[in-house]
Parts: structure tokens; C-alpha cells; sequence
């Protein structure tokens, strides 16, 4: 990663007369990064890119990109970037290889350039085979790798992909996916997703909107561990001999700052033991560890529980 975001994103605001789209949105991209924007349908994603790309016009904020204000010289970010919007915008009559032609075309390439790039994307994206058919010919996974080709034609050094495998089969999605990964080596990648399982493996790093806001902004790893994670323990305990596991459970719960003690299931090897699932208001490792010793129980195992995407995403983006 540069020391220096190849985006800066600052106090992002976009009105609408009855809405809020987005509600001083503010984050960095560096260089060579895959970053993730996470949020639930409406939650501003979309916006976000159509103003990155300077499809749509911020309320108010600033969007530098690689060190141009999109203000300033909108044409100059636009070179810059290779967009493909959710809804892949394809002619279905033209030839795949026309429909690039022109596309290069109208980036200014001569007929000659034009040529050579169609030749290096269609290698780079898998569509060599069937560059020569109609796109409505084409299945939903190939027509969105040749949104992929147009979006790469002009080698930009950002791409900005918005659902980039919505209505894919599965195999489809493994494909792009694995496409994105190796797009991510020699490009700064946006991705804009709610597929939790394709955040996790894609992405370096994951901005999650809701309602128009940032509510987390870190690697998957670091969300994991941190978020609502601190007071979330893991026990495992071998119970004194003839000790149920409900006498452990209510020894726990009945500790001071704790909140919850919940049995969950029980482990027979390599240590039988009970395992079990505490919520505490501050961390209450020392004093739980003392109070399982002094009933003569033993500590198997103990650990602070984290959260995975899910359950992160879950509840940052809740509404009571």
C-alpha cells in the first residue's frame, strides 16, 4: 500500500427532496487495494460510485482522485476510471467485438490501438471465444465480462464494479470473483456488494454504509475482532465430578458484570468439557477464571469471542 489514498472521499453528502442518500460519507483508497463497499439495499453504495464517477453531482463534499479534484477536471478522473454499473449497460444487437470497437473508439484509440486492446481484454477477461457473436446471444456471465472488457479497454488505474455478480449462477460467481482477484494485482479495485461471502474473499478491506452513513471501515480481520467483540467470551470448562453444566452455567451468570452465561454444546476429546458463551460489561477473565478454580472446576478453555461478517454486519446495520 502507498502512504497516499489514490481516492479521498470527504464529508459526501447527496439530498434528495424526500431523502437522504448520503449523509457525510467520508474514506480513503489506497493503491493496489480491493475495497468493499458493504450495506444494505438503499443504503448509499450506489451513490456513492455514480458520484465517484461523476455520473451524479454531490450535495456537498469533495472527491479527490489520484490528486485531481472531481470538481474541477471531472473528464480527467473519468480517464482514469473503468466503470461497470450494476445494470450491465450492453447493446444486445452489436457483435461483442463492435460493440469494444466502438467503445475504443469513442476513448479516442485509433482503429489500430483499438485492435490491440479488444485483443488484450478479451484474453484478460475470457471472452475470446465468443467475441465474434451477438451480445444477446450471449449468457448472463459472458455478457458481464464483456461489461468487464469495455470498463478495462482504456487500462484505467481505478475500476469501480457496482454488483459486479448480481444474477450470476454459482459457478458465474466464482469465475468473476477469481477474475476480480487477479484484476485487483494491477488495478485499484471498488467493489460495491451486500454478498457477504464474496466481501470476505475478495476484498482487502471493507467500508459498510447504512443509512447514508459509514458505520465501519477496516479489513475483514480487524472488523472481526473488534466490533462488539470486546466483552464476548468463550468458556470451556471440565466440570467438577458430578457437576451438570447447568451448575456451571448459573456459577458464571452469577458472576458481578456478568450479563449472560448460555451453555452451547459439549466437547469430548481432547478434554471433555462443557463449552459455554458469556456476555460481561467490562472483561471478567480474572475474576471468572478464580471463581471456576475456587469450585474446583477446570478452565479447558477461554478465549474473547469475535464476530464474523455476518453477525458484524447484522448489527451495524439493524434498525430497532
Amino acid at each position: 500500500m502507498t502512504p497516499h489514498p489514490v481516492i479521498q472521499v470527504r464529508d459526501l453528502v447527496k439530498r434528495y427532496p424526500t431523502k437522504t442518500a448520503l449523509d457525510g460519507v467520508s474514506f480513503d483508497v489506497h493503491a493496489g487495494e480491493i475495497l468493499g463497499l458493504l450495506g444494505p439495499n438503499g443504503a448509499g453504495k450506489s451513490t456513492s460510485m455514480k458520484i465517484l464517477t461523476s455520473y451524479l453531482s454531490p450535495s456537498s463534499g469533495k472527491v479527490t482522485v489520484d490528486g485531481i479534484d472531481l470538481d474541477v477536471d471531472p473528464v480527467g478522473v473519468r480517464a482514469l476510471l473503468g466503470y461497470l454499473p450494476e445494470s450491465t449497460p450492453l447493446y444486445l444487437d452489436m457483435v461483442a467485438y463492435d460493440y469494444l470497437m466502438w467503445i475504443g473508439e469513442m476513448r479516442g484509440f485509433d482503429r489500430a490501438t483499438c485492435h490491440r486492446r479488444i485483443a488484450e481484454v478479451a484474453s484478460v477477461v475470457g471472452i475470446k471465444e465468443v467475441i465474434g457473436m451477438q451480445i444477446g446471444q450471449l449468457s448472463k456471465g459472458y455478457k458481464q465480462r464483456v461489461g468487464l472488457a469495455q470498463a478495462l479497454l482504456h487500462n484505467p488505474k481505478i475500476l469501480i464494479l457496482d454488483e459486479p455478480t448480481s444474477g450470476l449462477d454459482p459457478n458465474q460467481i466464482v469465475e468473476i470473483r477469481n477474475l476480480i482477484r487477479d484484476l485487483g494485482k494491477s488495478h485499484t479495485v471498488i467493489l460495491s456488494s451486500h454478498n457477504l461471502a464474496e466481501v470476505r474473499q475478495v476484498c482487502d478491506r471493507i467500508v459498510i454504509i447504512h443509512r447514508g452513513k459509514v458505520v465501519a471501515d477496516g479489513s475483514v480481520d480487524e472488523l472481526e475482532g473488534k466490533v462488539g467483540a470486546s466483552h464476548k467470551l468463550v468458556v470451556g470448562v471440565a466440570p467438577a465430578a458430578g457437576a451438570p453444566t447447568s451448575a456451571v452455567a448459573a456459577l458464571l451468570a452469577g458472576l458481578p458484570r456478568v450479563k449472560a452465561a448460555i451453555f452451547t454444546h459439549d466437547v469430548r476429546a481432547p478434554v471433555p468439557h462443557a463449552v459455554y458463551d458469556v456476555e460481561a460489561d467490562a472483561d471478567v477473565r480474572p475474576e471468572l477464571a478464580d471463581a471456576i478454580g475456587k469450585a474446583g472446576h477446570t478452565i479447558v478453555e477461554l478465549r474473547r469471542k469475535s464476530m464474523d461478517l455476518e453477525a458484524i454486519f447484522q448489527q451495524l446495520t439493524h434498525d430497532v
